[in-house]
């Protein structure tokens, strides 16, 4: 018996359908090519608890690492609320529980399911350099209390602890050469590859109890005790660094009071040139008794109310800095800065942050001007009365009275280095460098990574292009020729 037309109809489109359907499955089986997809991004957290403040940082990173470090990018910075952890002496539960609103807000941005594989790290600075000097126990239980909180969290804890200043300042230099792209950057064909000319920055750091200098120098470091040495993107670095405790611009700054109150006398006010005239505070006994950097011989006994009087004298003022240093202690030495600290000659652009930077953008000289320039903007704001310098700073006088004696201190400190008028436009005085914070934790976490076992990309299976736009063709075939078979079942009219 013939079939009816009906029947044909249906029988063609089904055929048709399956032969479609069949080549959609042969273009995928047989075609397929294996192929790497990305690795998964993988996050570290870094606390950098400062002599003033902790501040945290998060950062993230593709598994699949260049030459056995990351490229790292900043996700977050996060400054946790409070004084630096060195000053919870009186309760060291509070350091630890500090932290908690910074790290929370970290861990919203890092997906749950890596909270446990996320590396986590408090480095501790000067502040706590000085308390462990003073008072070991109580810096054991400062750490002791943020390792509590932080061990408990979900994250991948890798422990507290003190750096010294030379991690500190190499570190900051790994970080701005990094940024700056002096270590790898992303190149135009979009591979991540190092600089054909590599030509290091220095690094220029001022916190608040100490300050470093780091830079790779032209020839080979004479003092090992000075040199630091990293592997990262699969090239060796040398570089010089070296820490000066109790040099940071509050440390200094209350060594120059120290100073000052010793010259006054017990009994009568202290004379402050690097105050504005006009100027009057009364500091409380803590002024003197709070730092380990001012020598026993310069507290008063019984501790007293200091009533400080500004006399607005540059000159003076500039004077009782430079007795901070000792600089007769490196004459006829080329190689040597202060304090009879070696130093070889400087090599190269530096890049001054934290408070090098901070001072300089209030008195806004951060635009390379000359030294001369420099020289004479903080004389004259030095000499200014300070009614007017109140009326010119409304809402910060917390701060106001310090920047002339910190200015003239930033100048003292770089000319220690050895730095002159033909070598100081060669700073740059920034707080960002690429877009990311300068500090060390950016450097930490890259030299981190190198302990971080990397993720290989994870095998899959892809098609080019074409055989993908014919498997496309295919499949609507198939789908149109099914449906036009269940059009012709179900409404062509029975014969």
């Amino acid at each position: 018996m013939s079939l009816s037309w009906k029947e044909r109809a249906f029988l063609a489109l089904l055929g048709a359908a399956t032969a479609s359907g069949l080549t959609v499955l042969i273009l995928i089986l047989v075609e397929a090519s294996s192929v790497l997809l990305p690795a998964d991004t993988k996050f570290g957290i870094v606390f950098d608890a400062g002599s003033s403040h902790t501040s945290l940082f998060l950062y993230q990173w593709q598994a699949d690492k260049k030459n056995n470090s990351g490229v790292i990018s900043q996700a977050l910075a996060c400054r946790v609320e409070g004084p630096g952890i060195s000053s919870y002496t009186s309760d060291p539960t509070q350091a630890g529980e500090s932290l908690k609103g910074c790290l929370g807000e970290a861990l919203g941005l890092i997906p749950k399911a890596q909270h446990p594989d996320t590396a986590t790290f408090l480095g501790a600075t000067a502040g706590m350099r000085l308390l462990s000097q003073k008072n070991g126990s109580l810096a054991r239980d400062i750490l002791a209390a943020v390792t509590r909180v932080l061990s408990q969290s979900p994250v991948d804890f890798w422990g507290a602890e003190i750096l010294t200043g030379q991690d500190e300042g190499s570190f900051a230099w790994i970080t701005i050469n990094y940024a700056l792209g002096r270590l790898v950057k992303y190149s135009s064909s979009g591979e991540w590859i190092q600089p054909a000319e590599w030509a290091p920055v220095g690094v220029l750091d001022m916190g608040g109890a100490s300050t470093q200098i780091s830079f790779v120098p032209m020839a080979p470091i004479l003092d090992q005790s000075t040199q630091t040495t990293f592997r990262l993107y699969g090239r060796n670095y040398s570089v010089y660094t070296h820490s000066y405790l109790c040099y940071g611009r509050d440390a200094a700054l209350g060594r120059l009071l120290a100073a000052l109150v010793q010259q006054s006398g017990p009994q009568r006010p202290v004379h402050h040139p690097c105050y504005h005239s006009g100027y009057q505070v009364v500091l409380p006994p803590a002024a003197l008794h709070g730092s380990s950097c001012i020598p026993s011989s310069a507290v008063l006994e019984p501790p007293r109310n200091l009533t400080v009087l500004g006399t607005g004298n540059p000159a003076a003022c500039l004077a009782a800095i430079r007795a901070l240093f000792n600089f007769s202690s490196c004459a006829g030495q080329r190689e040597c800065a202060f304090n009879g600290v070696y130093q070889p000659p400087l090599r190269g652009r530096f890049y001054a942050f934290s408070d090098f930077y901070h001072t300089f953008s209030f008195l806004n000289l951060t635009s390379r001007q000359p030294l001369g320039t420099v020289n004479t903007t903080i004389w004259e704001f030095c000499q200014r009365p300070w009614r007017l310098v109140e009326a010119s700073y409304p809402g910060q006088e917390r701060w106001l009275c310090s920047f002339c004696a910190a200015g003239l201190y930033v100048l003292t400190l770089l000319q220690g280095y050895g730095f002159s008028a033909d070598t100081w436009p060669s700073i740059d005085f920034e707080e960002q460098a690429g877009g990311v914070d300068i500090g060390w934790t950016l450097g930490y976490m890259l030299n981190l990574t190198g302990m971080i076992p990397a993720e290989a990309p994870a095998p899959g299976r892809a098609q080019s292009y074409g055989v993908w736009t014919a498997g496309v063709v295919f499949l609507v075939l198939t789908i149109g020729t099914v449906l036009g078979a269940g059009a012709v079942q179900l409404l062509w009219p029975q014969e």
